[in-house]
């Protein structure tokens, strides 16, 4: 697991586009932590790093967003509203995946292991009250999908000083 210290907005950026870098059709990416933690910022950098020129906006409402990019396609899906596992399977972002696109996943984590192969980037507050923009960002893999990656990752991600 690697734990950062983003201390800004421009910080946050920087660490999903260092993700973004490294990320290769059929990823997904599995968001967690809670309300106004950055999952959608954290999107919208993401997104941009991989050419998606459109808005990004959080999708929790319709569920899914889908957006193409000049590198790859983005598929950003919102679990927040789930009400059922059984409309996970609906979303079809299994699909998606082999569709070639990343799938990135807001709130991922209430589905646990559900979604199979991920890298897991949970964002939390700060826990100084001052620092409203600085985030603590976990980042683990789960299955083996970003583990031929992991070592090029924990590089990218060295301009961030541990948390």
């Amino acid at each position: 697991m690697l734990k950062l210290c983003a201390l800004s907005q421009p910080d946050t950026q920087g660490v999903a586009r260092a993700i973004a870098g490294l990320a290769r059709a059929g990823d997904m990416i599995v968001l967690a932590g809670e309300m106004g933690a950055g999952k959608t910022f954290f999107t919208q950098a993401f997104g941009t790093a991989l050419g998606v020129t459109e808005p990004i906006t959080s999708p929790t409402f319709n569920l899914l967003h889908n957006y193409s990019g000049t590198r790859l396609s983005v598929h950003h899906a919102d679990l927040y509203r789930l009400e059922r596992t059984g409309e996970l399977a609906d979303l079809g972002l299994s699909e998606l995946q082999e569709s070639g696109g990343v799938v990135i996943v807001e709130w991922g984590d209430i589905v646990g292991d559900a979604l199979g192969d991920a890298l897991i980037v949970r964002l939390t507050h700060s826990q100084d009250v001052t620092a409203t923009d600085e985030r603590a960002i976990e980042i683990q893999g789960r299955g083996q999908q970003w583990a031929s990656r992991w070592e090029k990752l924990r590089l990218a991600l060295t301009n961030w000083r541990p948390a």
